[in-house]
């Protein structure tokens, strides 16, 4: 399977305030892949997502399901 290329987020340091809705779909993608080399990177992207939420919680609305946490199973 061809690699799909590679989408480019936001800056770190930016502002959440100042992210337009092609950050966050750009962000949400990258979650969506799961492709990160380390979890750290994601988590990154998920906090980011999360700080857009809370200033802008239209634009990540489409992309609520990726902050939701599932039920953990135990067993």
């Amino acid at each position: 399977m061809p690699a799909q290329p590679k989408v480019k987020a936001p800056s770190k340091g930016v502002d959440p305030r100042q992210f337009t809705a092609a950050d966050v779909a750009a962000i949400a993608e990258r979650l969506e892949r799961n492709e990160y080399p380390n979890l750290f990177d994601c988590l990154e992207d998920w906090r980011l997502l999360q700080a857009v939420a809370f200033y802008s919680p239209k634009l990540v609305a489409p992309y609520a399901h990726l902050l939701e946490w599932g039920e953990m199973d135990e067993d």
